[in-house]
């Protein structure tokens, strides 16, 4: 496995690989890996003979600079789980060489209307540093195609979006959110969890399904749910941040032409943010939905 840290290096290796009619499959990381990252690198080698993995924490995307400084980073743990997965390359720059000019001098990608909406309106900014680097990268690494998580449901619209708009010559792969045992999402988070919160975290998995039944069901409107949800989760021990349904192809109110919708979860356990989603189908012949 080579481990490059340098941009034209990366590039010059790439040529050589396109030269040769190698196919490649990315996998853009921050690193700090678990099995849903592995897993992701499992799905590009079914896509491709030749798999990239980034691992680089971008600063363009964190609103808080006391959570980029706290981010984990596990390079060498990270390389060694790589290496035993098969990967060809895995990619690690550091920030200087990303952005030679800063952060204020940089051109940036943003995706409009999908960025701007439910996670964009907490965190503003962030959804157009997690493009400009996914540009970036997509422009060094030249994939054919790019594995993303289910887990974050926007961020992989956003990209798909991009993609489709800028006619990138990149297949997106969506890969279903990988959970432990006991439901909850994983995540590079969970680690910040106590003994006693990773016990309390499943429940916020149980809340989604629960709710996902009841949005099914056509009996209640949507804004009372949601509420009811918030509650029940407020009560177990959790902070809401905020539980959205939207259509889940363009993310905005859902409405009498909407197929599926998507609930979108964020909580609070302690200081730890976890977030998760469900997609649910809307073609029941039953009533309609009320917002």
């Amino acid at each position: 496995m080579l481990i490059i840290k340098n941009p034209i290096q990366l590039r010059e290796q790439i040529k050589e690989l396109k030269q040769k009619g190698k196919k490649i499959a990315f996998v853009p990381t921050m690193g700090n890996l678990h099995d849903g990252h592995l897993t992701l690198v499992r799905e590009a080698k079914k896509r491709a003979s030749i798999v990239v993995v980034s691992i680089f924490v971008n600063p363009m995307q964190f609103n808080n600079a006391q959570d980029l400084q706290n981010y984990p980073k596990t390079l060498n743990e990270d390389c060694a789980k790589l290496t035993a997965e098969g990967v060809n390359i895995v990619f690690t720059p550091e920030v200087e060489t990303i952005y030679p000019n800063g952060l204020a001098a940089q051109s940036y990608v943003e995706v409009p209307v999908l960025s701007d909406c439910l996670e964009g309106e907490l965190r503003p900014g962030h959804f157009r540093g997690m493009s400009t680097i996914v540009n970036k990268l997509f422009n060094l690494v030249q994939p054919d195609y790019a594995c993303f998580g289910e887990k974050d449901f926007q961020q992989l619209a956003i990209v798909k979006q991009m993609v489709a708009d800028l006619a990138m010559p990149i297949e997106i792969i969506p890969v279903a959110t990988v959970r432990e045992k006991n439901g909850l999402a994983m995540s590079s988070r969970n680690n910040k969890l106590s003994s006693s919160e990773k016990a309390q975290a499943p429940f916020l998995a149980k809340v989604m399904n629960q709710l996902a039944l009841d949005v099914q069901s056509h009996k209640t409107e949507l804004s009372i749910l949601i509420d009811d949800a918030c509650k029940e989760l407020d009560n177990a021990g959790f902070h809401t941040d905020a539980i959205h349904i939207v259509d889940a192809q363009t993310l905005q109110t859902v409405n009498e032409h909407s197929q599926q919708a998507v609930i979108l979860m964020a909580a609070f356990l302690g200081n730890t943010r976890l977030i998760d989603n469900k997609v649910i189908s809307l073609n029941s012949p039953d009533t309609e939905i009320q917002g």
